[in-house]
């Protein structure tokens, strides 16, 4: 993994604080460990290319803020966006950016499929989404707010043949190509961690975004021939 920019780390402490609060959408059996399996994590993409260059980056179903919260820290030069649905989640997200001081980040307080059709549609350079759902609805989800060329990056556990034949068999319809996986371990006792990356290949197919829910609901891919 690239260094953490010392500047980076007051932010990043904060954040492992605000992860303690009760009130943080995180698992409170996590919390003890929030460095390693929440900040270490989110981290671990910074040596991928398609994020160190990318300009404007969203975050699909940011929740916690994991990993936008952490990435909008190391990378001071890019503008994130963290694209949550839910009012309750969304406060939490406007308290941390405050605290961490990220003069780079906004919240987005939409379906991503709502952000899709207006200001969000073809705007960034990279996606990210971390435990939020099926790599061919995350494909869907990604497709419409990227550019030409830009990339989904998902953090999975341990790799499901059945779900990424499913995301391969999805890709012309959401014009998102699966172009590497990568095994990470982002702190000693992590198993079983990959980064999915994979590619927009073409313009924003007719008809996305579907309507919110969708993705989620029928996702592309699944029928079997």
């Amino acid at each position: 993994m690239s260094s953490i920019p010392p500047a980076a780390e007051p932010a990043l402490d904060q954040l492992e604080r605000l992860l303690a609060d009760p009130r943080a959408p995180v698992a409170s059996s996590t919390v003890p460990r929030a460095r390693d399996v929440h900040i270490a994590d989110s981290l671990s993409v910074l040596e991928l290319d398609p994020i160190l260059s990318a300009a404007r980056i969203a975050d699909l179903g940011s929740g916690a803020g994991l990993p936008g919260l952490a990435l909008a820290a190391a990378l001071a030069h890019a503008r994130f966006d963290l694209v949550e649905s839910v009012e309750r989640k969304c406060e939490f997200l406007r308290e941390a950016v405050e605290r961490m001081g990220l003069a780079n980040t906004a919240v987005v307080c939409e379906r991503s499929e709502d952000w899709a059709a207006a200001d969000g549609r073809e705007a960034y350079d990279a996606v990210t989404a971390r435990a939020v759902g099926r790599l061919a609805t995350l494909a869907e989800l990604a497709s419409p707010l990227l550019r030409e060329g830009g990339a989904l990056v998902a953090w999975k556990g341990a790799r499901d043949p059945d779900e990424e034949d499913e995301a391969a068999r999805a890709a012309d319809r959401v014009a998102m190509e699966p172009i590497e996986i990568r095994s990470v371990q982002p702190y000693p006792a992590s198993r079983d961690r990959h980064i999915h990356l994979l590619r927009k290949n073409g313009p924003t197919p007719n008809g996305l975004p579907r309507r919110p829910g969708m993705a989620a609901k029928r996702p592309f891919g699944s029928e079997r021939n």
